[in-house]
């Protein structure tokens, strides 16, 4: 007997009956993905974002095991024998040569590569079912939304960490700036008749500037104004360590062509990164008695003394910048100084202020310190950085500032 065909009535049944499964099924699926998704975004560790990942894998979907290959091995693709050591993460049953598989010697559908939002590759997870089957759609949907997920958390993970470090860092340079703001003199020598001053701008959190000012039991005053080459951290430790040879130097009270091949040659000594951050530097010793000041330049920018009778002196450089070659010889002079007389030493920071293309330059800066008409040093500096910063209109600094004035005041 030839069966009869189902009625319309129990065929639209059988048809809402499975539609209502398949639905429940989506329902299901999205219920697992929101969980899951909530477990991999529940932790701001990477570590924990991929072990997290591996533990639903394996547990929710009945796995064997699953692995995520090291993230170098999962972009570059490299053959098993050339492959990166670096382990793979793992949970589960997994091969124990796992590190040196290429997603190319994986089953199809059991390797899923994760990007983050570029497009650049993260990792790649791998996943082992049981006997080696091949993986269902339902477990290949699942595993694609909890992959999106993944990538989304990894990579937050990731970010989050480079945060920390970064706030780490910044707060290392804080300290490492209020350090090297404290090494600028700030209690200069009382010196009856002379007026001192002293002032340092870093283009970024620290610098490679460097002024002191010493005071010799002879009564004679040690000037010092140097740059390191380069800019930023390195430069200010390089910096830090010239200052403590060449205070150690100095406190013997050699001459200053003495004190410039001494610290030329130590510099040198110190190896192939000091020589590459070399220091240019311009020195003066003052006797305040004799109103006569000794003057030094080791490949800086040149210094300006005014004198009251209207003559402006240029110290120029003898020599190289210490530290760039060995065994260089200096040679220094010796001016009169009296009542009225002026001396700026300076960094290339201050002529190398830009408004658009155009320069400061050594010669506006000449003329600016050569006009001022303020009755002390600090007045001078103050004057010098106003013109600085209406010639630069707020531009950006490009380099550390740095200056140092001495004004022999007039007698009364």
């Amino acid at each position: 007997m030839t069966p009869e065909p189902p009625s319309p009535d129990a065929a639209s049944a059988e048809t809402n009956a499975e539609t209502t499964i398949d639905l429940q099924q989506q329902v299901a699926r999205l219920q697992a993905l929101l969980e899951v998704s909530r477990q991999v975004h529940a932790t701001t560790s990477e570590a924990e974002v991929l072990h997290a990942v591996l533990r639903i894998v394996v547990l929710e979907l009945e796995m064997s095991g699953a692995a995520f290959l090291a993230p170098a091995l999962a972009a570059a693709g490299h053959p098993a024998g050339d492959a990166p050591s670096a382990p793979a993460v793992t949970f589960g049953d997994v091969p124990e040569t796992i590190a040196t598989l290429t997603p190319d010697a994986l089953p199809d559908g059991c390797c899923i590569p994760l990007h983050d939002h570029d497009d650049h590759p993260l990792t790649t997870l791998v996943v082992f079912p049981p006997g080696q089957r091949a993986l269902t759609f339902y477990e290949l949907d699942f595993l694609q939304g909890l992959t999106l997920q993944a990538a989304v958390a990894l990579e937050n993970a990731r970010n989050f960490e480079r945060n920390l470090q970064w706030a780490r860092v910044q707060k290392d340079l804080e300290a490492a700036r209020d350090i090297q703001r404290s090494l600028v003199p700030r209690d200069l020598p009382d010196l009856p008749g002379f007026s001192l001053a002293v002032r340092s701008e870093t283009c970024y959190e620290v610098g490679g500037d460097y002024v002191d000012v010493l005071a010799h039991p002879n009564g004679e005053i040690l000037l010092a104004v140097a740059d390191v080459a380069g800019k930023g951290l390195a430069s200010a430790l390089m910096a830090s360590s010239f200052r403590s040879a060449f205070r150690a130097m100095a406190a013997s009270g050699v001459p200053l062509d003495v004190l410039a091949r001494q610290a030329n040659q130590h510099h040198w000594q110190e190896g192939e990164e000091a020589r590459r951050r070399y220091v240019t530097a311009i020195l003066a010793r003052l006797d305040p008695a004799a109103a006569t000041i000794e003057l030094l330049n080791a490949g800086h920018n040149p210094g300006f003394i005014l004198t009251p009778d209207g003559q402006t002196h240029q110290i120029v450089a003898s020599g190289t910048p210490l530290g760039m070659l060995p065994g260089m010889s200096y040679s220094s002079q010796t001016l009169p100084f009296p009542p009225g007389s002026r001396l700026l030493f300076y960094t290339d920071g201050l002529t190398e202020v830009f408004h658009g293309e155009e320069e400061f330059g050594e010669e506006r800066l000449l003329k600016e310190f050569s006009c001022s008409q303020t009755p002390n040093s600090d007045g001078m500096l103050d004057t010098l950085w106003t013109s600085l910063r209406q010639f630069a209109a707020g531009s950006p600094q490009f380099d550390d500032m740095t200056a140092l004035a001495i004004i022999h005041l007039p007698q009364s």
